[in-house]
């Protein structure tokens, strides 16, 4: 499987994060689908079975923040990879909530959070 058959969600409200993050993972032969919130998230998750992976940021607007939405996946989705990001603050409840999730503060690196989706999609270090 290439990165091109498996989708990686992104959820970050911030656009210009988010608009960077996707350019990186484009670039680097992923196949993105970025929203800006939980629910938007939950919908594509319901009806986008090629979503392999999901990067989420732990504060999004809306009654439902990462923490919320990486529940949610666990119950839905037990099986499909999470990695969730935020300020160094957040790493704590992070790691007592999703218990199992990849954890990344920002900022992160990014040739390591694109080398860490392709471990967690069963793939190698890029070429």
């Amino acid at each position: 499987m290439t990165e091109s058959m498996a989708t990686v969600l992104v959820v970050e409200d911030e656009f210009l994060v988010r608009d960077y993050v996707v350019d990186q993972l484009r670039d680097s032969g992923f196949t993105v689908v970025a929203v800006g919130d939980a629910t938007k998230a939950m919908e594509v998750l319901t009806t986008n079975p090629s979503v392999g992976l999901v990067f989420t940021d732990v504060t999004l607007p809306g009654k439902l923040d990462g923490f919320d939405l990486v529940k949610w996946i666990r119950s839905q989705k037990p099986s499909l990879p999470v990695v969730i990001t935020s300020g160094g603050h957040n790493a704590d409840k992070a790691a007592e909530v999703c218990k199992g999730e990849s954890f990344v503060t920002k900022p992160y690196d990014l040739n390591r959070l694109i080398n860490c989706f392709r471990r967690l999609l069963g793939k190698s270090k890029a070429p």
